[in-house]
C-alpha cells in the first residue's frame, strides 16, 4: 500500500453515555446500566451497557419496553445533556493531535484521515505501513483511555463506510484494520445490517428476495436492488463491496447535540416525548417554545441562520405530521416561535392528544442583512450565550418554555 493510500479511521467511543455516568458515579462498572431516564418514563433508551443487551435492551427502545425486559437489579440514569459534550470536545483534542484531518460525526463518534501519515509515525520495530497506522491508533485509544478514562474502539479502511464497520466489528475496546482489497471478502459473510444506511425496513424488503448477506447483496442485479433503493441501489451494491468515498469533505456529518462552528450542512432538530400525551395549549405552547430555544441556541453555536422551519407532531395513535414554512434568515427564538407557534395551530386538527412535538431548522447559512439600529437582539443573544455558557443551558429560558418544567415538576 502506498503512502497516498486512503486510510480513514472511524473512531467510536463505546457506550458513550454509559462510560461517562460510570465515570460520575463508579459504583455503576460492571452493572446493567440504561441511560436515559426512569423507569415507566415516557421517552427512549440514550445508550445502554454491554450486560444489559443480553436481555434485549437496545439503544432508541422506549423507557417502557426496556424496563419490561431489563432484570429487577438494572439501573436507569437520567441523561445530562450538558455534561457528555465536554468529554466529546476532549477527545476531539486528543484525536487531534494524531491527525490533520477530522470530521465529527456525532457527539460519540468522528472520522480521520491518516493518509500519508506511515512516513511521519514510522518506527524501526513497524514491518509495514499497515502496522503502523495498527500501532497508531492503539496509542490513540490508549491515551483517551489514560487521559479521560473512556473506552473507544477504531475502524481503519480505504472508505468511510469501510471504517464505520470496522470499528463496529472491533468493539468493545479494539482496533481493528481492513487492508486494501480485502473489503469484499470480509463483508461478504455479514448481516445487510452491518452496512451503514440499511436499516430495519430495507432489512425486512431484502429479506423477501432472500438476501440477508452483503456478499448476497453485492451479487444481486442493480435492476433488482432499486426496488429496495431506488437511485441509492449503485450506491449500496458498492458499499456491499467495500468500496465508498474516502473524502471525508464531502460526507455530510449526522450530529447529534453536536454543534462545530462554520457548520451549515444539513439541519438542527431537536424533538421531545412527552411523559403523558397531552392535549392542553399551555403545556404544547411551552414545550414548543422551549424547543425553539434549543434549536435557536444550537444555530447561534454553528453561527449560522436558517431560512426553513419545520414543525413535527404525533399524535398518541403514532400518526405523524410535519408542517414547513420559508422565513426571514433568523437563529432568534423571539422571531420563530409565533411562526412555529402558528404552524401548530393550523397542524392540530383532530382531537386526539399529542404525544411528541419537534422543531427542526434547515436551509442553513450565513446570511447579509441589515443590521438594526441598536443591535438590541444581537446583543441580547449574545448576553443569553454567554449566561448559559457559563453556568449551563437550564441557566436561563424564556417564560414561556418554562411553564412546562414547572408543570413537569
Amino acid at each position: 500500500m502506498t503512502a497516498t493510500a486512503p486510510r480513514i479511521c472511524c473512531l467510536d467511543l463505546d457506550t458513550f453515555f454509559v462510560s461517562v455516568e460510570r465515570l460520575l458515579d463508579p459504583s455503576l462498572e460492571g452493572k446493567s446500566v440504561i441511560v436515559g431516564g426512569r423507569p415507566g418514563e415516557r421517552g427512549v433508551v440514550t445508550a445502554c451497557s454491554y450486560e444489559i443487551r443480553a436481555f434485549g435492551v437496545r439503544s432508541g427502545m422506549s423507557l417502557a419496553n426496556a424496563a419490561r425486559l431489563a432484570p429487577k437489579e438494572a439501573i436507569f440514569v437520567p441523561t445530562r445533556a450538558d455534561t457528555y459534550g465536554h468529554y466529546s470536545k476532549s477527545v476531539r483534542e486528543i484525536a487531534g493531535r494524531y491527525s490533520p484531518v477530522i470530521q465529527v460525526a456525532s457527539i460519540d463518534e468522528l472520522y480521520m484521515d491518516l493518509a500519508g501519515c506511515e512516513a511521519l509515525y514510522r518506527e524501526p520495530t513497524d514491518e509495514s505501513d499497515d502496522a503502523t497506522i495498527l500501532r497508531v491508533a492503539r496509542e490513540l485509544t490508549a491515551t483517551i483511555k489514560k487521559e479521560l478514562g473512556l473506552p473507544a474502539s477504531i475502524g481503519i479502511g480505504s472508505s468511510r463506510s469501510m471504517a464505520k464497520v470496522a470499528s463496529g466489528l472491533a468493539k468493545p475496546a479494539g482496533v481493528l484494520l481492513v487492508p486494501a482489497g480485502t473489503e469484499a471478502d470480509l463483508l461478504a459473510p455479514l448481516s445487510v445490517r452491518k452496512l451503514p444506511g440499511i436499516g430495519p425496513v430495507a432489512e425486512r424488503k431484502l429479506s423477501t428476495l432472500n438476501i440477508t448477506t452483503l456478499g448476497q447483496l453485492a451479487d444481486t442485479r442493480l435492476s433488482v436492488l432499486r426496488s429496495v433503493f431506488g437511485a441509492w441501489a449503485e450506491h449500496v451494491k458498492a458499499g456491499a463491496r467495500g468500496q465508498g468515498s474516502s473524502n471525508l469533505s464531502r460526507d455530510r456529518p449526522a450530529f447529534k447535540e453536536h454543534d462545530i462552528k462554520g457548520d451549515a450542512h444539513g439541519s438542527i432538530s431537536n424533538e421531545r416525548t412527552f411523559r403523558q400525551d397531552v392535549c392542553e395549549p399551555r403545556i404544547l405552547e411551552a414545550r414548543l417554545c422551549s424547543l425553539c430555544e434549543r434549536v435557536c441556541w444550537r444555530a447561534r453555536k454553528r453561527g449560522v441562520k436558517a431560512r426553513t422551519v419545520t414543525l413535527k407532531l404525533r399524535y398518541a395513535d403514532f400518526q405523524t405530521i410535519s408542517r414547513s414554512r420559508t422565513i426571514a434568515p433568523t437563529c432568534s427564538e423571539l422571531e420563530l416561535f409565533p411562526v412555529v407557534k402558528e404552524l401548530l395551530e393550523k397542524g392540530h386538527t383532530r382531537t386526539l392528544p399529542i404525544r411528541l412535538l419537534g422543531v427542526a431548522l434547515s436551509k442553513l447559512g450565513s446570511f447579509d442583512h441589515q443590521i438594526s439600529l441598536f443591535g438590541a437582539d444581537k446583543e441580547r443573544n449574545e448576553a443569553v450565550d454567554a449566561i448559559r455558557e457559563k453556568f449551563g443551558y437550564d441557566a436561563l429560558r424564556l417564560a414561556t418554555g418554562q411553564r412546562f418544567r414547572a408543570k413537569k415538576a
